[in-house]
């Protein structure tokens, strides 16, 4: 039997119908090292990459133990931010696609109080949700976790590095000790290791190769003077004109400085940092993964745990302060079977830290001149697709049918010119090719949606 066949483990004939059905052909080097030991109930301590396939690894043996007809929290995890949680959830949702009426609920900050209050009243079976909100929970008494058995600590490094060690170890303390503890974390650093023993129980270690293959992502070195990275980073992209790109800064200042200078040079861009309100993190987001933003630009924190699938380049507009760090951004392209570009912009007093890059990923840092970084194509880098917000949501039932069925029938769209549909509580956001949204606008807006003419704007 092929030892990474989810076949050759101990699941159950639906989850393993279920996988196959989701596409999961074979196991990868995270879920083949830890999912034995996580389905015998061991705790666990992993260090893999984004983009491993981690949420399977603690996902699966999670909802292997869940009893759909018990209606208690039995499985919560922590993520250091919304996007991660978010992204996760659906994930989990995904995996229990075969077991009835499972709920999985997302407990977030930026969302309003009263209705996550009520549907803990309601019931869950698992939770996923950050720090601090689970701790406002806890402080309210609306919600209970003596009834965890399986507690997954998501990214903790950055968890802690984002000060919220105290709020998950108050969350940790409203567990029962008898549980599964998983902690995942991209680096494992000697602090993270010391301030987590006290939560786990003989936990088996796992770590899978951390580094890239050269042959998906291609790493660039351009020595540049300090004052010339914003206009390097215009000369990339006109010179490799990707349609996705994004730029990391060391701070929230450099991310609006660099954001406002491409924007004042025509380049699509945006700038995400820790300090924007929630509803704003959300639409620069669902932008920019809608393709309808070329370049975002975020600091490491802001760019935490977001689910972008096809990212065609990254640029290190400061160099990263950690080698684990850089490894992590440039890990953001070359996704799966994809390939992709990364350039690091490096001035004289940044070599010591190129130097740590090259140490760390046991190869030198292969350099190229910024000169030959000249315009390739005609025209400024244009996004493929616009996003229209309509002015309905959850609230007034809508549904991706209906906004999908509407632009395709009235609004008499072909349905390849649509790209995705997301609905929220009141807003409704969709992707569409720039020409046609550009061309069709107004006839779109007179569309009647579920039976009604439904405000429009595009973004």
């Amino acid at each position: 039997m092929n030892k990474t066949a989810f076949s050759a483990l101990a699941l159950s004939g639906p989850m393993l119908a279920n996988l196959e059905s989701l596409g999961y052909q074979s196991m990868t080097p995270i879920q083949a090292e830890s999912l034995p030991a996580t389905l015998a109930n061991r705790d666990l301590i992993a260090q893999a990459k984004t983009g491993s396939g981690k949420t399977a690894a603690f996902g699966i043996p999670l909802m292997e133990k869940i009893n759909p007809r018990w209606f208690a929290i039995q499985g919560l995890v922590l993520c250091p931010t919304r996007e991660l949680a978010e992204q996760v959830a659906k994930e989990l949702r995904r995996l229990a696609r075969h077991i009835d009426n499972i709920k999985v609920l997302t407990l977030c900050g930026g969302s309003p109080m009263g209705p996550q209050i009520g549907s803990l009243e309601h019931g869950a079976h698992v939770v996923v949700g950050t720090p601090g909100r689970l701790r406002d929970h806890l402080g309210r008494g609306t919600i209970d976790l003596s009834t965890v058995h399986t507690l997954v600590l998501d990214e903790a490094d950055r968890m802690v590095d984002m000060g919220f060690f105290e709020d998950i170890a108050g969350i940790v303390s409203a567990c029962p000790k008898k549980r599964q503890t998983l902690l995942f974390s991209a680096t494992y650093p000697d602090n993270i290791r010391k301030l987590s023993a006290p939560f786990l129980r003989a936990p088996l270690e796992v770590k899978v190769e951390s580094l890239h293959a050269a042959s998906q992502i291609e790493q660039r070195f351009y020595k540049i003077d300090a004052g010339a990275r914003n206009d390097t980073v215009a000369k990339a992209l006109l010179h490799f004109r990707p349609t996705s790109t994004l730029a990391f800064c060391n701070t929230k200042i450099h991310c609006r400085e660099l954001a406002a200078a491409l924007t004042d040079q025509g380049f699509a861009a945006l700038a995400l940092y820790g300090e924007l309100e929630q509803r704003e993190r959300d639409e620069i987001l669902l932008r920019f993964v809608n393709r309808s933003v070329s370049v975002l630009v975020a600091t490491d924190v802001a760019a935490r745990g977001l689910d972008i699938q096809a990212l065609d380049m990254v640029i290190n507009v400061d160099v990263a302060r950690d080698a684990e760090v850089h490894v992590h951004r440039i890990g953001r392209t070359g996704r799966g079977d994809q390939q992709g570009i990364a350039l690091t912009l490096a001035a004289a007093a940044d070599q010591r830290w190129v130097d740590e890059i090259a140490r760390y990923q046991q190869a030198p840092a292969v350099w190229h001149d910024s000169a030959t970084l000249t315009a390739k194509g005609a025209g400024r880098l244009t996004p493929p697709m616009v996003t229209v917000c309509i002015a309905a949501g959850k609230k007034e039932k809508l549904r991706p049918g209906d906004i999908l069925g509407a632009l395709t029938g009235d609004g008499g769209l072909d349905g390849q010119t649509i790209g995705k549909i997301q609905i929220g509580e009141f807003t409704s956001y969709v992707a569409l090719q720039r020409d046609v949204a550009e061309k069709h606008f107004s006839r779109l807006t007179a569309c009647p949606i579920k039976g009604k003419a439904r405000k429009m704007r595009l973004m």
